[in-house]
């Protein structure tokens, strides 16, 4: 695919102090204890893996496939594709997705990890975009950077189903 009309709004060094940022705030509010790591695939996956190198403290790491957008660029019903299979009874869940966009994503799994018995659900994203949309009360509990409400992709998140492996994130041109 030919990368479409677009601009960089966050370069891999703006993308690697956020992590280092994260990164830093978890290790200091997770620490002495045990955490499992939820990666939201297929966004998150590379979020995730520079974020957990980086993280001090014991976890394990899960992923579950939960999506909205199915290869297009508008949200649509939410699908799960795959959940983890290990039993979270009394377990502490950090849960960490690409993008809050208007929230129905990220307050679904975590209310579905709650139901499945964790005792603690902390939410990360790398990215949170800022508008009047979102849904209910729900926010991440940390989050690395802010943007507009554009269309973004790279770094994890696609356009159309591909581009997710830009080492930097661009919005669509013509989006403000």
């Amino acid at each position: 695919m030919q990368l479409p009309a677009s601009k960089v709004v966050f370069d891999q060094n703006e993308i690697d102090a956020a992590i280092g940022r994260i990164a830093t705030e978890l290790n200091a509010r997770c620490v002495g204890a045990e955490w499992i790591v939820v990666c939201v695939l297929n966004g998150a996956l590379i979020f995730t893996g520079e974020l957990v190198r980086r993280l001090t403290f014991p976890l394990r790491l899960e992923s579950i496939r939960v999506s909205r957008y199915h290869e297009t660029t508008t949200g649509k019903d939410l699908k799960w594709h795959a959940r983890t299979d290990i039993d979270l009874s009394g377990k502490r869940v950090l849960l960490v997705d690409d993008i809050f966009d208007e929230g129905k994503t990220l307050a679904a799994i975590a209310e579905d990890l709650k139901l499945q018995g964790a005792s603690e659900v902390l939410s990360v994203v790398l990215l949170e975009k800022l508008h009047t949309r979102k849904v209910g009360d729900f926010r991440p509990d940390f989050v690395g950077l802010e943007c507009s409400d554009a269309y973004v992709f790279g770094y994890g998140m696609d356009y159309e189903g591909q581009l997710r492996h830009l080492p930097e994130i661009r919005q669509l041109a013509g989006e403000s």
